[in-house]
């Protein structure tokens, strides 16, 4: 008997763990999708292209702010934005997008969005 309710105890704890690990799982890992980047972006939120400098001057979004990933954090601060404003990021494939994304998650930014890749962007418009 003690086996048995051991048992079910221990099946009931790991349920729970998985249902609390999916809860807490970070929003950025279901993001990339164009259609609901390109919402926000026609709202009007504060875009900003992660790439290199070089690959911005050859095309970016119309209204995009270049900001590459590696200098995210100190160059949005400069900004003076609330931590709370749309932010939608993209790069070339959504890599350093979603690297630019956990840096500014870890300083605060609550309301951030991982567009991917400008060409994906680009194709779905």
């Amino acid at each position: 008997m003690f086996k048995k309710s051991m048992l079910l105890s221990v099946k009931i704890i790991s349920a729970l763990l998985v249902m609390l690990s999916a809860a807490i799982m970070p929003t950025w890992a279901t993001e990339q999708d164009p259609s609901v980047a390109w919402e926000k972006i026609d709202r009007g939120v504060t875009l900003i292209d992660v790439r290199t400098v070089e690959e911005f001057a050859a095309g970016h979004i119309d209204g995009a702010i270049n900001i590459p990933f590696d200098q995210i954090v100190p160059e949005l601060a400069k900004l003076n934005l609330a931590k709370d404003t749309d932010l939608v990021l993209y790069c070339r494939s959504g890599r350093r997008s979603g690297i630019a994304q956990e840096s500014l998650v870890k300083q605060g930014y609550s309301n951030t969005y991982n567009a991917g890749g400008f060409d994906t962007l680009m194709s779905s418009r």
